[in-house]
C-alpha cells in the first residue's frame, strides 16, 4: 500500500461524489465548506471529561484543562439549536441519531416498560424492533397501526391502542417518511395513558428546522431527536431538543459514562455552524426540498417510473417512494440490481426504493432543472450510459453551494 493511499482515496472520493455523480440518497446531504473545515480542525484532536464530582477533597467540574473554547462551543451550539427548533433545552452531544434515540429511550423508560413505534415493514426504524434497542434495554416493543394506502400512521387506531396498552413510550417518525402525522389524537391518548411521546425526526430534521413538514414540539411531542446529516445538512451526529426541564435533566444524567463519553468536538463545532446556516436560510431550503420532491415525482411518473402516491402529491418530505414490484415489471430489474445499474451511470440511489431530494436542493437545483434530471434517470434505467450527461448536469451547480 502506498504511503499516499488514504489521501489518494480522499481525492478520488471527492471527485466521484462532488463532481461526477448526482446523489439521490435520502439519508445523505452535503455540508458547506465551513462545516467541513470545522470537521478537520484541531477540535477533532481534543477531549473533555465533565465529571462534576469530588476528587481528593476538591470539586472537579472537568477532569481536563484546555477546554475553555470547546465548552463555550457546546453552549453556543445548544443555544442556536434551541432557537432553530423552538425548544427550551437542547443537547448536541449524541454521536449519531441512533445514539440520540438510545439516550431518549433510556431517559424515559425503565426495564419492563412498553415501547410503541412504527413497524420496520411500514418504513419504521429497524432499531425499535424487539430484537434491537428494546432487547438491549429490557423493554417490550409493539407496533403502531399504519395505513399503507396513504403511507401514514392511522392516528385514531393508534390512539385507541395507546389507551388500551398504556406503553411507557410512544415513538413517532420513520426511515421511510413521506407525509406528516396527525399528532393530536396520539398526543391526547398519551396524556390519558401516562405515556411519553417522542418524535424521531432523523430523516425530516432539516425540514422541521426550516418550518416545513410539521413542528413536533408544538404539536405535542415531549421530546424531539434525530440525525443531523440527512435532510439536515450538518455533519454526521445527533441532537435532542425538549421544552420539559425534567426530560432535559434525565437526558443529562444519561450522558457521561452512560451512553456517551467524549463527544467529538469537531462534530459539535461543525453542527453549530450548520445550525447557524439553517437559522439563516433553512425556511427557503426546506420549502424548495418539498417542491423538488413533488416536481421530481411528477416528472418521473410521466416518464413511466413507478413513483407511488400520485393522488397525494407524491410527497411532503425529502423522499419519494418507487413501487419496487412495478419497477421490475417496467425495467426488468429488482430494486437492488436497479440501484447498482444506476450507480454505474453516476446516479446514486438506495436499494430499498427511496429517492431523496435533500442534496440536489442543497446544491441549488430547482423545479426547472428536474425534467432534465428525470430524463437522465429514465435513460439510465433503460441501460444507457449517461455518465457524461450526469457529470455535466452536476457541474452546472456551484461547488460552494447555493444554500449557505
Amino acid at each position: 500500500m502506498k504511503n499516499t493511499y488514504f489521501l489518494d482515496s480522499m481525492r478520488a472520493q471527492e471527485k466521484w461524489r462532488q463532481e461526477d455523480s448526482i446523489n439521490l440518497l435520502p439519508s445523505e446531504n452535503s455540508a458547506s465548506p465551513q462545516v467541513r473545515a470545522l470537521l478537520s480542525s484541531d477540535f477533532g484532536n481534543r477531549y473533555t471529561l465533565p465529571i462534576n464530582t469530588e476528587y481528593a477533597g476538591e470539586f472537579l467540574e472537568n477532569a481536563y484543562r484546555g477546554t475553555r473554547i470547546t465548552t463555550d462551543v457546546e453552549k453556543r451550539a445548544e443555544e442556536v439549536c434551541r432557537e432553530v427548533f423552538g425548544s427550551k433545552h437542547a443537547c448536541v452531544q449524541p454521536l449519531s441519531g441512533h445514539i440520540a434515540a438510545m439516550i431518549a429511550i433510556v431517559s424515559t423508560t425503565k426495564r419492563g416498560d412498553g415501547l410503541c413505534a412504527i413497524a420496520s415493514d411500514k418504513g419504521g426504524y429497524d432499531g425499535y424492533g424487539q430484537a434491537y434497542i428494546p432487547d438491549l434495554l429490557g423493554l417490550r416493543a409493539s407496533t403502531l397501526p399504519f395505513d399503507e394506502g396513504v403511507w401514514n400512521l392511522d392516528s385514531d387506531a393508534a390512539a385507541m391502542q395507546i389507551r388500551k396498552q398504556k406503553p411507557r413510550l410512544v415513538i413517532l417518525g420513520a426511515s421511510l417518511i413521506l407525509f406528516p402525522y396527525d399528532m393530536k389524537p396520539v398526543r391526547e391518548a398519551c396524556a390519558d395513558a401516562g405515556s411519553t411521546l417522542v418524535y424521531d425526526g432523523s430523516h425530516v430534521l432539516g425540514l422541521i428546522a426550516g418550518g416545513e413538514f410539521q413542528r413536533p414540539l408544538k404539536e405535542g411531542a415531549d421530546l424531539l431527536y434525530g440525525s443531523t446529516h440527512k435532510s439536515f445538512f450538518g455533519p454526521q451526529g445527533g441532537i435532542i431538543a425538549t421544552s420539559r426541564k425534567d426530560l432535559d435533566e434525565a437526558v443529562r444524567k444519561n450522558l457521561t459514562w452512560r451512553v456517551v463519553d467524549n463527544v467529538h468536538w469537531n462534530r459539535v463545532a461543525a453542527l453549530g455552524q450548520a445550525l447557524l446556516e439553517m437559522k439563516r436560510f433553512g425556511p427557503q431550503y426546506a420549502k424548495q426540498v418539498v417542491k423538488n420532491s413533488q416536481r421530481l415525482g411528477r416528472e418521473l411518473k410521466e416518464r413511466g417510473v413507478p413513483i407511488m402516491f400520485e393522488e397525494l402529491g407524491y410527497s411532503r418530505s425529502h423522499q419519494l417512494l418507487m413501487d419496487v414490484k412495478e419497477l421490475k415489471a417496467v425495467f426488468g430489474k429488482g430494486v437492488n440490481d436497479f440501484s447498482v445499474m444506476m450507480e454505474k451511470s453516476n446516479l446514486i440511489i438506495d436499494s430499498v426504493g427511496r429517492l431523496g431530494t435533500g442534496e440536489i436542493t442543497r446544491l441549488g437545483m430547482k423545479e426547472r432543472h428536474l425534467p432534465e434530471l428525470a430524463d437522465l434517470f429514465v435513460e439510465a434505467a433503460k441501460g444507457k450510459d449517461v455518465r457524461k450527461k450526469a457529470r455535466a448536469l452536476r457541474n452546472q451547480f456551484d461547488m460552494e453551494y447555493r444554500f449557505r
